[in-house]
């Protein structure tokens, strides 16, 4: 397998995608932190993962690992009423019955999964820790978790010790089969869990370790090494996963081709542009940013739905001659005949939003119809890029929300959904930060959105005029709480040497203007 390095935006995007199918909610947002252990924050709404590098084995194992621990965070959140802290006995024990009890729920609707567990099985197996490495009774604990999951344990244990485990273990199996059969949740799993802590002899406060690595992250098993531990788990699973070929699940077919597409698409990005991004322009961090709060279904649906026929790029129109003949409109009196045209839409165009203080009490809508904008042009396959601005400690920010070589996509919303509004409207200057890109990517119109006046208009005339002589049109949405403001801001920037401007007085009616722009 290929040793390439897949960037964590790339993962985030995927996670947030597959997260999101799998538990259904459309409103979780992922995280990946190399800070904590996988978990998930049910009460924000939050998967955080651990990043690839510090999982084991080579790259496509790490994000087979990777993917698998991210499809039990989405079945905890489609199952499981509450998370309790790993820190002590009485909440790891509950999570993981509550792994198994999810685990079984999720594989009667994901059925494709179970290849994907097994081979999770045998790498979390391999992570856990010797339990000579283990003290005291967090020992007990240690080896009831290992018994219960893999059927096994590592290292040895008092034979008095395992005798309680193997009963904590029996007990436990049953509560979580009758749970699954009589429709039970984790509320009534939690009651069961203090019956195992007297099982096992141990104070349901005890502390309870991070696990110790039996190997250092990155380093990889040999395939004879890991097809061994395969066969071990696969034969402890085989009562609840039958028969199944370690080599099949070795091979993991299911998943490369979904890894692959991501290297690709990976590769495609990694390096494009990186040049004239980097001067005077910034990438916003998308670190717990939740862009699910600027999206408005309705309004990307109805211009979907509005916008339709240009996505399959064929329209039927009425003429007074043409291929067929409609008796209908005859009658009713129109143009007899029609005919299906092509439509494309070959507009290169790159938007500017202004996210001066002036926006700020609208800061949430003016994404809103923005972000609705960018889905309808993705949606119609329309080549943009899109940039913003707003001043950040004194300084005018040029922010990259997505360059002309990258999808639209979650990473590119959470980016946009992270900007503060603030500071003044000083176009000029961001102008000329953007004008090594401009010059490189010479797209075929360079809109500009804002809602005040630019700070210094002789400045703003001059660039808008060098931006024209690379033979870019330039165009003006003007933004206003009411018509007259808006068609008065309007007309102040066609003053400047804009070659078309608009006016928009109701953010909702942005996405509307600027397609009418590409000439739509």
């Amino acid at each position: 397998m290929q040793s390439v390095k897949l960037q964590n935006e790339s993962l985030v995007e995927i996670a947030t995608f597959l997260v999101r199918r799998w538990s259904e909610r459309d409103n979780i947002i992922v995280e990946i932190s190399d800070k904590i252990e996988t978990k998930t924050r049910l009460n924000e709404n939050k998967v955080i993962l651990t990043p690839l590098e510090k999982r084991i084995g080579n790259d496509f194992q790490k994000y087979r690992q990777f993917r698998t621990s991210l499809w039990y965070e989405a079945m905890r959140i489609k199952f499981c009423k509450k998370i309790l802290s790993n820190d002590h006995a009485f909440g790891f024990i509950l999570n993981t019955m509550e792994t198994r009890r999810i685990e079984e729920l999720g594989r009667k609707v994901w059925k494709g999964m179970d290849n994907e567990i097994i081979f999770n099985y045998a790498y979390m197996l391999v992570s856990r820790p010797q339990l000579h490495t283990v003290y005291g009774k967090a020992r007990i604990v240690e080896a009831f978790y290992q018994y219960f999951m893999f059927g096994a344990i590592k290292g040895e244990i008092q034979s008095s010790h395992f005798e309680r485990i193997k009963k904590a273990d029996a007990f436990a199996k049953k509560i979580v089969s009758k749970a699954i059969e009589e429709n039970h949740d984790t509320k009534w799993l939690e009651k069961n869990v203090s019956e195992i802590i007297n099982i096992l002899e141990i104070d349901s406060l005890l502390t309870i370790p991070g696990s110790l690595p039996f190997m250092k992250a990155g380093m990889p098993l040999s395939e004879e090494e890991l097809l061994r531990v395969l066969k071990i788990v696969s034969k402890n699973k085989e009562s609840d996963f039958g028969a199944v070929d370690p080599s099949a699940i070795l091979r993991g077919e299911n998943v490369i081709d979904e890894y692959n597409v991501l290297l690709d698409e990976d590769k495609k990005t990694e390096n494009k542009g990186l040049m004239p991004e980097a001067i005077g322009v910034q990438t916003p961090s998308t670190r717990n940013v939740d862009e699910t709060k600027i999206y408005d279904m309705s309004l990307i649906n109805g211009l979907k739905t509005k916008f339709k026929e240009w996505k399959t790029g064929w329209k039927e129109q009425h003429l007074n001659s043409g291929d067929e003949f409609d008796e209908e409109n005859y009658i009713e009196g129109n143009e007899p005949f029609f005919t299906d045209i092509k439509k494309s839409i070959k507009t290169k165009i790159v938007i500017l939003l202004d996210h001066s203080s002036s926006i700020s009490a609208d800061a949430i809508e003016y994404k809103k119809a923005t972000l609705a904008l960018c889905e309808v042009l993705a949606y119609l396959k329309v080549k943009f890029a899109v940039y913003a601005f707003s001043t950040e400690n004194r300084s005018v920010v040029c922010w990259s929300i997505k360059p002309d070589n990258m999808k639209w996509n979650n990473v590119t919303a959470k980016r946009l959904a992270q900007i503060v509004a603030n500071g003044s409207t000083p176009l000029a200057e961001v102008y000329d930060k953007m004008f090594p890109i401009l010059q490189s990517k010479r797209p075929d119109i360079f809109l500009t959105l804002t809602d005040g006046e630019p700070s210094d208009p002789d400045a703003v005339r001059n660039m808008t005029k060098s931006l024209k002589g690379l033979g870019i049109s330039m165009a003006a949405l003007g933004l206003g709480p009411n018509t007259v403001r808006a068609t008065t801001i309007a007309n102040n920037l066609r003053h400047l040497g804009y070659e078309k401007t608009m006016a928009v007085s109701r953010l909702r009616d942005i996405p509307n203007k600027v397609i009418k722009i590409l000439n739509i």
